[in-house]
């Protein structure tokens, strides 16, 4: 019980400081208030070094939000790690995760992005290896180095910002849009965004990050580490206007929403598959705001948080239940022996899906409509919809094999609701899956959007979830001549369903070839220029003194010895002279 104080009062905590951010955020929406604050850390002579924060509606609602999520987690963590010996070390991590999204949502300036940004990938290296193993190393590996390319372009740019006299980004992005030096910037501010949020081609961390426990996985994938990328981009909206910028991000982030999509057709692992929905909920938000949309991006942003927190608890319930396995093909009929959990699973679903009034429909309803008003080439328009129906696919697909399915474990398995700490996280999260979409789109846009478009566009949404829900789950009941269709064409299914072969190559560029360098550095450094430098120096020198020590010995023959030999070496040494 002495464990109980550390995460309650984390969670009350959260939750207190989420509801005056909201309250915040309201009154800085109704009045149009922007807050840019400058506090002076240290003043010597010329030498000032000023920390800086920005707070407008957008950062206190985000701050809200991911305060919420993460005051529930806590709350969450406490009976689904409460084995653990070292719970306080979990929280304490996950408490050094939100302070640093903090930092980097209140941020105008990007040293202190950096500061965030950096934060945030030194710990979630410590949270994806917190259960120690060879997978969960290798996972963390992979994510810590994939990030680091971000990390360097964010570096470079924050060097190129010197050109301008000041980190403010804030009072330059309208300058910055007159010159065309400034494209080297907003290259190097995407491709970092590109990298946060697993935008192909650096997609394959996402996934691997799974390794980490799932309270990590609901906080990590709804509203902080993957959100970083497209929050920053949302900050620099207006650059992605010009030299062709938003196009190149457009296609990137459609090919990523497209390809997370049918990778989560042929995956089996229950949170594999809710992480690649993640990716594929970040290329939709990407292209969105790679059309210029930046409102309606940070609206799916928070709407996603919601639901996708709350499909991540109950994914956490069910593996909890099933004895930590996580093989969607054992698990089956879960809606009889865990009716509550499977309420909460299936709406967090039908949220992803875009089910009518639902918090998923009113952004994901509303983006599509604008992909269809908008100006927009038909490969785009095909990405779009085609990977809606994907979505709506899986998750039918998803429904089928832990729902309604007979149930396939090995052995006797006593499932049940009876986790009462981790119901409650899982009923504020659910309240606001219902009804969270409808009030952010109350307050987020100042009148009622209405588009009018023809009515089989206004209608297509609805038709391609319909179409994909179908697909799903008659491709997961019904099999052909009770033949396995896709292992006929073993190929096809392998190079899809493996992300398009992008796990092993950004193995072998990211790990592979740095660690080869790497050795033949060190085979350099530990060759012949350390034989002949340092090395060389040390071994004159500690033989020299072995001699001294030998011949300081209190021992008369040695002296008499080394006293002969001085003498013959000195005669000798006359003598040539």
């Amino acid at each position: 019980m002495k464990y109980l104080s550390i995460y309650m009062i984390s969670f009350m905590s959260l939750l207190l400081f989420s509801l005056f951010s909201f309250l915040g955020g309201l009154y800085f929406l109704l009045k149009e208030y922007v807050l840019f604050i400058e506090w002076e850390l240290v003043s010597m002579n010329s030498l000032n070094i000023i920390m800086t924060f920005l707070f407008d509606w957008m950062s206190f609602i985000f701050m809200s939000f991911v305060l919420l999520i993460s005051s529930l987690v806590i709350l969450y963590s406490g009976e689904y790690m409460n084995m653990d010996y070292k719970i306080n070390r979990f929280i304490i991590l996950v408490l050094m995760f939100v302070s640093s999204m903090m930092l980097l949502i209140i941020s105008p300036n990007l040293i202190s992005i950096l500061l965030g940004w950096d934060g945030l990938g030194l710990v979630s290296y410590c949270l994806v290896i917190y259960f120690q193993n060879i997978k969960s190393y290798n996972a963390g590996m992979l994510t810590a180095l994939s990030n680091r390319i971000g990390d360097v372009f964010l570096l470079l740019s924050i060097s190129w910002m010197l050109n301008y006299g000041s980190w403010n980004y804030l009072f330059y992005l309208e300058f910055m849009k007159n010159y065309s030096e400034t494209l080297i910037l907003s290259f190097m501010i995407v491709l970092a965004g590109m990298t946060k949020s697993a935008q192909i081609p650096f997609s394959s961390w996402l996934p691997a990050a799974m390794a980490a426990p799932t309270p990590v996985s609901a906080l990590v994938h709804s509203s902080t580490l993957v959100t970083a990328g497209v929050y920053l981009l949302i900050r620099f909206n207006i650059l992605l206007n010009y030299y062709y910028l938003g196009n190149l991000l457009l296609l990137f982030s459609g090919l990523t929403m497209f390809m997370s999509g049918l990778g989560a057709n042929f995956e089996f692992d229950l949170k594999k598959i809710i992480a690649l929905s993640t990716l594929s909920q970040l290329g939709l938000m990407m292209s969105i705001l790679a059309m210029g949309y930046y409102k309606l991006a940070f609206f799916h942003l928070l709407t996603h948080a919601l639901f996708k927190a709350l499909l991540f608890m109950c994914a956490g319930v069910i593996i909890h239940n099933m004895n930590n396995m996580q093989d969607i093909r054992l698990m089956g009929g879960l809606s009889f022996m865990m009716p509550l959990s499977s309420s909460c699973f299936n709406v967090a679903n039908l949220a992803l899906c875009g089910m009518p009034f639902l918090a998923g429909f009113y952004s994901k309803d509303l983006i599509l409509e604008m992909v269809s008003f908008s100006y927009m080439n038909l490969f785009m328009f095909i990405l779009f919809f085609f990977s809606t129906g994907l979505t709506v696919s899986y998750s039918f697909r998803l429904i089928y094999y832990t729902m309604i399915s007979d149930l396939h474990v090995f052995s006797l398995n006593f499932l049940n609701d009876e986790g009462w700490l981790m119901l409650k996280s899982m009923m504020g999260l659910l309240v606001m899956s219902i009804f969270g979409g409808s009030m952010l789109s109350w307050l987020i846009f100042s009148t009622p959007v209405l588009l009018v478009i023809p009515k089989y566009l206004k209608l297509l949404t609805l038709i391609v979830c319909f179409i994909g829900g179908l697909m799903g789950y008659f491709i997961s009941n019904i099999s052909l001549f009770f033949f396995n269709k896709s292992m006929s064409i073993y190929q096809v299914s392998y190079f899809l369903g493996s992300m398009w072969f992008m796990p092993y190559i950004s193995t072998y560029w990211i790990i592979n070839y740095p660690l080869f360098i790497g050795q033949l550095m060190m085979k350099f450094d530990q060759g012949w220029s350390e034989y002949v430098g340092g090395y060389k120096l040390y071994y004159l020198l500690s033989k020299n003194s072995q001699f001294n020590q030998m011949i300081q010995n209190n021992n008369l023959k040695i002296y008499m010895m080394s006293f002969i030999i001085w003498i013959m070496i000195l005669y000798l040494f006359l003598m040539n002279l």
